[in-house]
């Protein structure tokens, strides 16, 4: 039986496909009124009505946007603004990659093109949910980035994604410290091999520190979605700064 609307409402970046998708689910089936961000609207048509095949008695939405472009994401908040008349929670987890390659062999293009999802994405969608959040009544809310095992060590040929994940450490800890006036509270979720299309190359080899391609643990993309959820129902005055979610056997705390 679906949880009762809790009267809150989320936005989850990224939400057509994979981690987004089944943590803006997962929110929804908590009773969050939850808004499917992403760039193509037939994917966020399509998960919305996944999702709602429970019954769920909170509210979903489907925005198309570009979090590159501050006009999108403008739009997106006031959209968002005029549905619900407040925003609780963001969870800024839209990203891309590129293939394995050393930065030499990285056209610049792609390079500009990650740090915009990535990076200037979440400062773009992060400013636009601060915004909105010190100047709603009551005042507050909760902003959580998708940061990565990157964000702490890198693959091999990863430079444009750890770059930019590295940043997102940054942003996390100074959008904690700067939210601390306006009940403002920043964490950052750091995942290891959910299992995920764009993750499905790790269960036939990924090049490995050593040299070597090897196979890699994988878990259930839920157990991302469920972490989120914790994450998300803290009270304004506790905080996850750093959670790591990550597959038990990952090549990530051994050596490389």
């Amino acid at each position: 039986m679906a949880k009762p609307a809790n009267g809150k409402t989320a936005i989850v970046t990224g939400a057509g496909t994979g981690i987004g998708k089944a943590t803006a689910a997962a929110l929804l089936a908590e009773g969050w009124n939850t808004v499917f961000v992403g760039r193509r609207k037939n994917l966020l048509d399509e998960a919305v009505a996944e999702a709602q095949k429970s019954g769920p008695a909170a509210k979903a939405l489907a925005v198309s946007c570009d979090v590159t472009k501050p006009a999108e994401v403008d739009a997106l908040f006031a959209e968002v603004d005029k549905a619900f008349g407040r925003i609780d929670l963001v969870f800024n987890n839209a990203g891309m990659g590129f293939k394995t390659s050393t930065i030499d062999e990285i056209p610049v293009e792609v390079w500009n093109d990650v740090v915009a999802v990535n990076l200037t994405g979440s400062f773009l969608v992060a400013r636009a949910a601060f915004a909105a959040m010190r100047r709603q009544t009551p005042m507050g809310g909760r902003i959580i980035n998708n940061g990565s095992i990157s964000a702490h060590a890198p693959r091999p040929g990863s430079v444009p994604y750890t770059a930019t994940k590295h940043a997102i450490t940054g942003l996390t800890k100074t959008l904690a410290l700067d939210g601390r006036p306006f009940d403002i509270a920043c964490g950052q979720i750091d995942i290891g091999n959910a299992l995920t299309d764009m993750a499905r190359a790790m269960t036939t080899g990924m090049p490995q520190a050593n040299g070597e391609m090897a196979t890699e643990a994988v878990m259930d993309v839920q157990r991302v979605a469920e972490a989120v959820v914790y994450m998300s129902s803290l009270p304004p005055e506790a905080n996850v700064l750093f959670m790591t979610v990550m597959a038990t056997k990952m090549p990530f705390v051994g050596r490389g």
